[in-house]
């Protein structure tokens, strides 16, 4: 692999996870195969190129699922706490390598290195919630009709995983999901995102040590690597039960349909158009954090990024010039260096979609109170820094419906009661991550209430962005519907067996119905 130094040490952080073969483009642990086309990474920090990966080809695919599916039977029959040990083993791992894969995160997606710790933390963290879990995958006993009849429910480990995750958060998701896929009993195939494919292969080189370690199949956990062509081996293989797939709305529509197709199951996380009502008690000193770590964190890249702020009339012209004022404040700049508060898009062609947005927003009557725009000279040379920027505008702009993954934070208002803030908030085709800032109790409930907020993820007092490991992760309409992480997320990756017991000498049969014979 052609790696770049850098002043980062960047190569340090490589070489301490194990990433220098391309052929681990597609891997199982210990074997590898390269027998596709090779892709090139390249950092958007600098512009320059991290190393290149061989892609997976039908192959080497058909060579991945058929080490799964060997491995399954296994891993199943290992009792669940001995499945948690592993995952034990894995997050202590990810504590001693927590620097180097933070860095790796940082430099091939671009994120801030605050993030970049941040989402190894999130990996380290829902190790911690599955090892817990694994002693608690409990079923249930339901009373019969029948004496002499007992029923209950059960879990059963569901087989191979698919995973398909998107470059703004390249191994926290894949954790997410095959943390609590492994201590259910699942082996896991990853496909990580084709913008950041050293991630996933830092990541396999981790877990290929430790299944090594235990003596354990290699096919619990791999990854295959390459653009859209590489998922679809996944979304139409009967092999694979379910397919958990992160990313754009159209993307996931593609994915439903194919894997419901052949009567699979999908978990789908994907856009979101997140805004947070701001009503006049909300408190100045808790909307301006929230509301500009919400809008310009990852540099607008989360899908729980905040990308509307709905501001009741009486307060918001203060708001307005405190959110204006702060964005003054920020610095952009390289993202590992972490004086800087922001980075650069992912890539060219999304700063071109940024900048698209922002000229169809002013074509569509919005008004520019912070001028966007790319960064050039001294450390942007990489062309993929651009400026954060504020628009005013109103909820029906078909640019303010649509999801753009660029720091464009929309700036609304609001007359008369708290509902008709909740009205707009949920008139976008997106149901993600939602949040009210108010100190009137009677506001908060409503916003919360059945009647309130229609998205997945509804906070008080915080922003959109920062979700927790022990609440379920997941959104609405267009995000999909699905939910990964904690509270009972776990259920997805297994099948649901209802059990009825008859220990009587008699078969009584339900609903009172007489068969004699």
């Amino acid at each position: 692999m052609n790696t770049i130094s850098t002043n980062f040490k960047i190569q340090e952080a490589l070489d301490a996870l194990g990433v220098k073969d391309i052929n681990l483009g597609t891997s199982t642990g210990s074997k590898s195969f390269a027998n596709g086309p090779s892709i090139d990474s390249f950092s958007p920090v600098d512009g320059k190129k991290i190393g290149s990966v061989i892609c997976t080809s039908k192959e080497d695919y058909e060579a991945v699922m058929a080490a799964a599916t060997a491995a399954f039977p296994e891993w199943r029959a290992m009792p669940a706490p001995q499945r948690g040990e592993i995952v034990r083993q894995f997050g202590n791992k990810l504590r001693d390598l927590k620097e180097p894969l933070g860095k790796l995160v940082s430099y091939e997606m671009g994120k801030s290195l605050q993030e970049g710790y941040g989402e190894v933390q999130e990996m380290i963290d829902i190790c911690d919630f599955a090892v817990g879990l694994s002693r608690q995958l409990n079923g249930q006993t339901i009373p019969s009709e029948r004496p002499g009849h007992v029923m209950r429910e059960q879990w059963h480990p569901i087989g191979v995983v698919g995973i398909i995750s998107a470059f703004n958060f390249p191994v926290a998701v894949w954790a997410w999901n095959t943390a609590l896929a492994w201590i259910c009993g699942d082996v896991c195939v990853w496909k990580g995102s084709e913008k950041a494919p050293l991630c996933s292969i830092a990541c396999q080189n981790i877990i290929a040590k430790i299944l090594k370690e235990n003596n354990l199949p290699e096919g619990i956990s791999s990854i295959i690597n390459g653009d859209y062509t590489v998922g679809e081996m996944m979304t139409t293989d009967t092999r694979v039960p379910l397919v958990s797939a992160t990313g754009s709305t159209r993307m996931g529509r593609i994915v439903g349909a194919t894997v419901a197709q052949r009567f699979g199951k999908s978990l789908l996380e994907l856009g979101g158009n997140n805004a947070i009502i701001i009503t006049p008690t909300a408190d100045l000193k808790v909307v301006v954090p929230g509301a500009i770590f919400g809008a310009v964190g990852t540099c607008g890249q989360r899908c729980t990024s905040t990308r509307r702020l709905i501001i009741h009339e009486s307060v918001y012209d203060k708001v307005r010039d405190a959110i204006v004022g702060a964005y003054g404040q920020l610095t952009i700049g390289n993202p590992l260096d972490e004086k800087n508060h922001i980075g650069p898009l992912i890539d060219h062609d999304s700063v071109n979609t940024y900048l698209a947005a922002i000229e169809k927003a002013k074509a569509e009557g919005g008004t520019v109170l912070v001028d966007g725009g790319v960064l050039e000279g001294e450390g942007y040379e990489s062309g993929c820094y651009v400026k954060p920027a504020i628009i005013e505008a109103e909820n029906h702009y078909e640019i303010v419906q649509h999801e753009t993954f660029a720091p464009i934070l929309y700036l609304m208002k609001y007359s008369g009661g708290v509902e008709n803030a909740i009205e707009k908030q949920n008139g976008v085709a997106q149901g993600l991550s939602s949040a009210i800032m108010t100190n009137e109790l009677k506001e908060a409930e409503k916003f919360l209430s059945y009647a309130g907020s229609d998205c997945g993820i509804a906070n008080v007092n915080i922003g959109t962005s920062g979700a927790e490991i022990g609440g379920a992760f997941g959104g609405e309409k267009e995000t999909g519907g699905g939910r990964e992480s904690g509270s009972d997320a776990w259920k997805v990756y297994m099948r649901r067996q209802t059990n009825t017991i008859n220990y009587s000498d008699e078969l009584p049969l339900a609903q009172g119905i007489k068969f004699d014979l």
